[in-house]
């Protein structure tokens, strides 16, 4: 949390109280703990990078049903195919669920991936964040997610935003939670502005609504110098905390956040959904709204927004009707994806931002009366957008029964791999040192990027 309040100090406090000690703490954002001027430094210290890519990655919790979305099986049995019809999108050849009309008029625009396999089985969001198989050795710390990575390579595009910016909501089912910053500790966390009062963005009394209250701010700041004793500036004290408040009382941040700020046209394209009301209890909030924050954040200057979407664990039973979840989540699901991809596009940003859209594992082919569409690792699917890509094509196919991948099985390393190309990162050449200061490579097995998309 940004809250920078406590009792009043001694004499060498200052500007409402803040003791120097309070201030060089300035930076600390969010439940995660990310600490900007130790951010700010560290990616000085590392000579990063300055570029324009970013990615919006989608966390659909729980697994989503893939034979009922972009890989549907109408000449299977009926208890296989299920209700939903496919129909043709604007690319002859590729078909999708007839509840997804918009993105199926943009279908140039997307690239369906229908084969990705190495899935591990339980409600484990670990690897869509990071892209590593859990079941396997892990560094001490464990592997950091990719907007830790991309921080750590990258670092901040300028002083207005932070390159890694999360708006997934925390869910009681500990796993479907991001893993978190791994091996290279809290200074790579991501900047977390999400909460029902937003309590992470508190500076001094001052909430996120205030943020754009530059007068006030700078009073503070402005104070803040003036009462700092004769030997020692703001900026003597700490060059990157004095960069940290640069970026905290820049209005872009807070403006990127501020949807009141939006033409209320493009915040009706996208949907409203309620963010207190989690899904089934444990998942995420049903909230079309956060793909547009996610694009507002983009264009402020995160390299990577990740946010978590919905609860797409759907069984069986009377009360639990896979079907009817789908009648009720589709719909949205494919106003707001299209609006998303379409906004990119008409701002120009398709070919610097990759969207890439996912869940932990698919469904199983059979439907049963008991538990629905049950876990299915064996094959999953995946929808990608932007980033330069070659679009308006699918990868990879399922049997008859959508259960095994038969043509083009992609990996979870693949996709990260070329996640980070989309960025500008080389996989092949890009470490970060762990906690034994042992170089890591980015994705594990050295993998190729994705040819199909370059």
């Amino acid at each position: 949390m940004l809250t920078i309040q406590g009792p009043a100090h001694s004499s060498s406090s200052f500007c409402d109280r803040l003791s120097r000690r309070d201030l060089l703490r300035i930076g600390s954002l969010g439940v995660a703990g990310l600490t900007l001027p130790n951010l700010l430094r560290a990616e000085a210290a590392a000579g990063v990078k300055k570029s324009n890519k970013s990615v919006i990655m989608i966390y659909l919790v729980g697994g989503p049903p893939h034979q009922d979305m972009f890989d549907l099986k109408p000449d299977a049995p009926v208890e296989v195919a299920g209700p939903w019809r496919p129909i043709a999108t604007n690319v002859p050849g590729i078909e999708i669920c007839e509840a997804f009309p918009m993105l199926a008029g943009m279908m140039d625009k997307l690239v369906p991936i229908r084969s990705i396999v190495g899935s591990q089985a339980g409600h484990d969001a670990i690897q869509v964040f990071n892209g590593h198989d859990p079941r396997k050795p892990k560094p001490s710390g464990g592997w950091p997610q990719l907007g830790s990575a991309v921080a750590k390579v990258q670092g901040a595009t300028g002083a207005a935003a932070p390159p890694f910016v999360s708006l997934c909501y925390p869910c009681t089912h500990g796993p479907y939670n991001e893993p978190g910053s791994g091996f290279l500790g809290t200074a790579y966390s991501p900047f977390r502005p999400m909460g029902p009062t937003r309590e992470d963005m508190v500076l001094n009394g001052v909430t996120l609504d205030r943020l754009d209250d530059r007068q006030q701010l700078l009073k503070g700041v402005d104070r803040l110098k003036r009462e700092v004793d004769n030997t020692t500036t703001l900026e003597g004290i700490d060059a990157f905390t004095s960069q940290a408040i640069d970026m905290l009382t820049s209005s872009q941040l807070a403006d990127a956040l501020d949807l009141s700020k939006e033409d209320p046209k493009i915040v009706e394209r996208y949907g409203t959904g309620d963010p207190t009301k989690f899904m089934d209890g444990n998942g995420a909030p049903r909230v079309p709204q956060s793909l547009l924050v996610a694009r507002r954040l983009i264009e402020a200057g995160a390299r990577v927004v990740t946010l978590n979407y919905s609860k797409w664990d759907w069984h069986g039973g009377a009360n639990n009707s896979i079907f009817k979840r789908e009648a009720e989540d589709f719909p949205v699901f494919d106003k707001c994806v299209s609006a998303l991809v379409e906004d990119l596009h008409q701002r120009g940003l398709d070919k610097d931002c990759t969207v890439i859209i996912w869940g932990e594992f698919g469904r199983t082919p059979k439907i049963s009366s008991q538990v629905g569409r049950d876990h299915w690792p064996n094959v999953n699917c995946a929808l990608m957008a932007g980033g330069g890509m070659q679009t308006g094509q699918v990868i990879g196919a399922t049997d008859r029964l959508g259960g095994e991948a038969v043509d083009r099985p992609v990996t979870f390393p693949e996709i990260y791999a070329t996640l980070y190309r989309n960025l500008g990162i080389d996989v092949s050449q890009a470490t970060v040192r762990d906690l034994s200061g042992r170089p890591q490579y980015l994705v594990e097995g050295q993998p190729q990027p994705l040819a199909e998309l370059a």
